[in-house]
């Protein structure tokens, strides 16, 4: 499987999260404890705004993330106040730029760990359910990308919640129709630059993990000593594949089949299931 984290707050340097944590995503390339493989090399992608940005930059590479030099670089130099990074390792389709995440749509983003299981018997089925005008925009041969596009096609960009709901039963039902049993595997993130939303499911009820971080004045009272967290912003938000370090009171794990938003305001967390049309 892949690992993969979204960042949301007042704007830092992609390294302070990418590179610096004790279990930072760089060290997960190489040392992962709570996915199926320990070593996720199989390329990896950014995405970030930036001020006045109307879409996001992406950069994605098929070589491992621990020793790429550009990735160390763009890192250090570029802020942001809302990105996404992913690191891969391939359920089968090619090692190619194209089936790096995250995938972009005009302003969308979209970042997945999991799999469509035996994706070859459903992917004419699922790709023919395609909106006509949005299938020339897939370039890769990834699960992923189609779960992205199916999303596009059912309503992403007025309802994401109800359009990956869609997704979801879309895909159950043409997993079933060929003989699967549990046919969907996910966590998935998900932004417009604005709102940032994260999904866990799986139709087994055994979904891959997902974090989110405590709210920043709740770790200041935890921890009062810690001199870093006064940098920190109240909005600072990490939702991650798996937790980045072991302070205590840090990490929360994601309930089973729900979703949650980070958005302006208060955050929220809501149960999540297919929903067929």
């Amino acid at each position: 499987m892949c690992r993969w984290l979204a960042y949301s707050g007042a704007p830092v340097l992609l390294d302070t999260i990418l590179y610096k944590p004790e279990h930072s995503l760089i060290d997960q390339s190489l040392h992962a404890r709570m996915g199926v493989e320990t070593t996720n090399g199989d390329g990896f992608g950014v995405g970030w705004y930036g001020p006045h940005m109307q879409t996001p930059a992406v950069v994605r590479e098929i070589g491992p993330a621990w020793s790429d030099r550009n990735l160390r670089e763009i890192a250090a130099h570029v802020r942001s106040s809302l990105f996404f990074a992913h690191i891969r390792a391939s359920t089968g389709s090619a090692v190619q730029q194209t089936n790096c995440h995250p995938f972009r749509h005009g302003r969308w983003m979209w970042m997945h760990n999991g799999a469509i299981a035996e994706f070859h018997l459903s992917r004419r089925d699922l790709a023919l359910a395609v909106d006509p005008s949005l299938y020339a925009y897939i370039e890769g041969s990834t699960d992923s990308e189609m779960m992205f596009f199916l999303a596009l096609t059912l309503g992403l960009e007025d309802d994401p919640p109800r359009a990956v709901a869609r997704m979801a039963a879309m895909i159950e039902r043409t997993g079933h129709d060929h003989g699967v049993e549990y046919p969907l595997q996910m966590t998935v993130a998900v932004t417009d630059g604005l709102r940032l939303w994260a999904f866990r499911y799986s139709s087994q009820g055994a979904s891959r993990s997902l974090y989110y971080s405590t709210r920043v004045d709740t770790l200041r009272a935890l921890h009062p000593d810690l001199g870093f967290l006064r940098d920190m912003s109240e909005d600072t938000r990490l939702i991650v594949s798996e937790p980045l370090g072991s302070l205590p009171g840090a990490w929360n794990k994601v309930p089973e089949s729900s979703y949650g938003v980070v958005q302006p305001g208060e955050d929220v967390m809501l149960p999540f299931a297919p929903q067929a049309d």
